[in-house]
Protein backbone atom coordinates (compact mmCIF):
# COMPACT_ATOMS: atom_id res chain seq x y z
CA UNK A 1 0.00 0.00 0.00
CA UNK A 2 1.05 3.56 -0.71
CA UNK A 3 -0.33 6.63 0.99
CA UNK A 4 -0.25 10.01 -0.75
CA UNK A 5 -0.73 13.37 0.94
CA UNK A 6 -0.99 16.53 -1.17
CA UNK A 7 -0.37 20.06 -0.01
CA UNK A 8 0.21 23.51 -1.45
CA UNK A 9 -3.14 24.38 -2.97
CA UNK A 10 -4.84 27.71 -2.43
CA UNK A 11 -6.16 30.88 -3.97
CA UNK A 12 -3.97 32.85 -6.35
CA UNK A 13 -4.50 35.62 -8.87
CA UNK A 14 -4.12 34.99 -12.57
CA UNK A 15 -0.46 35.11 -13.55
CA UNK A 16 0.66 33.90 -10.15
CA UNK A 17 2.39 30.71 -9.08
CA UNK A 18 1.81 27.79 -6.74
CA UNK A 19 3.79 24.67 -5.95
CA UNK A 20 1.96 21.51 -5.07
CA UNK A 21 3.65 18.73 -3.11
CA UNK A 22 2.73 15.08 -2.80
CA UNK A 23 4.44 13.06 -0.10
CA UNK A 24 4.37 9.30 -0.53
CA UNK A 25 4.70 6.76 2.25
CA UNK A 26 4.33 3.02 2.60
CA UNK A 27 5.51 0.57 -0.06
CA UNK A 28 7.12 3.16 -2.24
CA UNK A 29 10.15 1.24 -3.47
CA UNK A 30 8.32 -0.17 -6.47
CA UNK A 31 6.55 2.97 -7.65
CA UNK A 32 6.94 3.06 -11.42
CA UNK A 33 5.31 6.42 -12.10
CA UNK A 34 3.68 9.37 -10.40
CA UNK A 35 1.31 11.93 -11.79
CA UNK A 36 -0.85 14.95 -11.16
CA UNK A 37 -4.45 15.00 -12.32
CA UNK A 38 -7.08 17.69 -11.95
CA UNK A 39 -10.83 17.86 -11.98
CA UNK A 40 -12.76 21.06 -12.51
CA UNK A 41 -16.44 21.36 -11.56
CA UNK A 42 -18.63 19.55 -14.07
CA UNK A 43 -15.66 18.11 -15.94
CA UNK A 44 -13.89 14.79 -16.05
CA UNK A 45 -10.64 14.21 -14.27
CA UNK A 46 -7.72 14.86 -16.62
CA UNK A 47 -4.02 14.16 -16.60
CA UNK A 48 -1.89 17.24 -16.02
CA UNK A 49 1.58 15.72 -15.96
CA UNK A 50 3.42 12.56 -15.08
CA UNK A 51 6.93 11.38 -14.36
CA UNK A 52 8.03 7.81 -14.90
CA UNK A 53 10.78 5.82 -13.19
CA UNK A 54 13.56 6.93 -15.50
CA UNK A 55 12.68 10.56 -15.02
CA UNK A 56 10.88 11.17 -18.29
CA UNK A 57 8.00 13.60 -18.05
CA UNK A 58 4.83 14.23 -20.00
CA UNK A 59 2.47 17.20 -19.91
CA UNK A 60 -0.99 18.07 -21.04
CA UNK A 61 -0.73 20.50 -23.93
CA UNK A 62 -2.49 23.32 -22.07
CA UNK A 63 0.12 23.40 -19.29
CA UNK A 64 3.31 22.86 -21.29
CA UNK A 65 5.79 25.64 -20.63
CA UNK A 66 3.90 26.75 -17.51
CA UNK A 67 3.92 23.69 -15.23
CA UNK A 68 6.85 21.54 -14.19
CA UNK A 69 6.61 18.13 -12.53
CA UNK A 70 9.58 16.89 -10.56
CA UNK A 71 10.33 14.02 -8.22
CA UNK A 72 12.62 13.97 -5.19
CA UNK A 73 13.33 10.30 -4.55
CA UNK A 74 15.19 11.05 -1.31
CA UNK A 75 12.09 12.72 0.10
CA UNK A 76 9.60 10.40 -1.64
CA UNK A 77 7.87 13.50 -2.88
CA UNK A 78 6.62 14.70 -6.24
CA UNK A 79 6.06 18.37 -6.97
CA UNK A 80 4.06 20.36 -9.45
CA UNK A 81 5.36 23.87 -9.97
CA UNK A 82 2.63 25.93 -11.59
CA UNK A 83 3.50 29.31 -13.10
CA UNK A 84 1.50 31.81 -15.14
CA UNK A 85 -1.69 30.40 -13.72
CA UNK A 86 -4.96 31.01 -15.53
CA UNK A 87 -8.55 30.92 -14.27
CA UNK A 88 -9.07 27.76 -16.33
CA UNK A 89 -6.47 26.02 -14.15
CA UNK A 90 -8.96 26.16 -11.28
CA UNK A 91 -9.64 22.59 -10.15
CA UNK A 92 -9.03 20.02 -7.48
CA UNK A 93 -5.57 18.60 -8.10
CA UNK A 94 -4.87 14.96 -7.29
CA UNK A 95 -1.60 13.13 -6.90
CA UNK A 96 -1.45 9.57 -8.22
CA UNK A 97 1.14 6.80 -8.02
CA UNK A 98 1.94 3.36 -9.40
CA UNK A 99 0.60 2.76 -12.87
CA UNK A 100 -1.43 -0.45 -12.95
CA UNK A 101 -1.10 -2.01 -16.40
CA UNK A 102 -3.91 -4.49 -15.75
CA UNK A 103 -6.41 -1.82 -14.77
CA UNK A 104 -4.86 0.86 -17.01
CA UNK A 105 -5.00 3.47 -14.30
CA UNK A 106 -3.03 4.60 -11.27
CA UNK A 107 -3.40 2.37 -8.23
CA UNK A 108 -3.07 5.01 -5.52
CA UNK A 109 -4.60 8.46 -5.20
CA UNK A 110 -4.34 11.34 -2.80
CA UNK A 111 -7.29 13.19 -1.32
CA UNK A 112 -6.90 16.21 -3.57
CA UNK A 113 -6.02 19.84 -3.01
CA UNK A 114 -8.03 22.81 -4.28
CA UNK A 115 -6.41 25.33 -6.59
CA UNK A 116 -8.42 28.45 -7.36
CA UNK A 117 -7.17 31.08 -9.80
CA UNK A 118 -9.01 34.37 -9.77
CA UNK A 119 -9.16 36.67 -12.78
Amino acid sequence: QVQLVESGGGLVQAGGSLRLSCAASGSIHSINAMAWYRQAPGKQRELVANVIGGGATNYQASVKGRFTISRDNAKNTVYLQMNSLKPEDTAVYYCAAQWDYSEWTYAYWGQGTQVTVSS
